[in-house]
């Protein structure tokens, strides 16, 4: 009898360590890699120009200074995080710095955030989207040179 009690509490601390940890990943949350777009947007017939120089500051690090037409990506890990945004809309201009707190969708690992529209108050269908690869072309069998050969050359 003895042994079957401190079975089923062995049974149940390790059940409790399982939900434990899963807890503690479901609040660390995921990794996400985040694009960030200095380019001009249209949306619904408005036209959002592009600054001339944005320098983009993640959770305190400096990624990368994105001047028109140019995207950087950071990884993240979890679901928020404090955007700080240094922007001079024409060159040779005064900087304005401003702070964001952004939260990133659960569903989407990679998500190119276009920074004129978040910055101008669009709404998130606007600035925000998923990062889609293109497929490579390399690695295709079809242009695979056919010889019959088989790497002997001229025996």
């Amino acid at each position: 009898m003895k042994n079957k009690t401190r079975s089923w509490i062995i049974r149940a601390a390790f059940l409790l360590v399982l939900v434990l940890i899963a807890v503690v990943m479901l609040r660390i949350g995921r990794g996400h890699t985040v694009y960030f777009d200095n380019r001009a947007l249209d949306y619904q017939g408005t036209t959002t120009a592009a600054p001339y120089k944005i320098t983009v500051t993640v959770n305190g690090e400096q990624i990368s200074k994105l001047y028109e037409k140019e995207r950087c990506s950071v990884t993240n890990i979890g679901d928020k995080l404090e955007l700080t945004l240094e922007v001079m809309q024409q060159k040779g201009g005064s900087e304005t710095t401003t702070t964001y707190n952004l939260k990133l969708p659960h569903n989407l690992d990679g998500v190119i955030i276009n920074l004129p529209g978040y910055i101008a108050g669009l709404p998130e269908e606007a600035y925000l989207e998923e990062f889609i690869p293109a497929p490579s072309t390399d690695l295709d069998d079809e242009e695979a040179p056919v010889t019959d050969d088989m790497g002997l050359g001229d025996m």
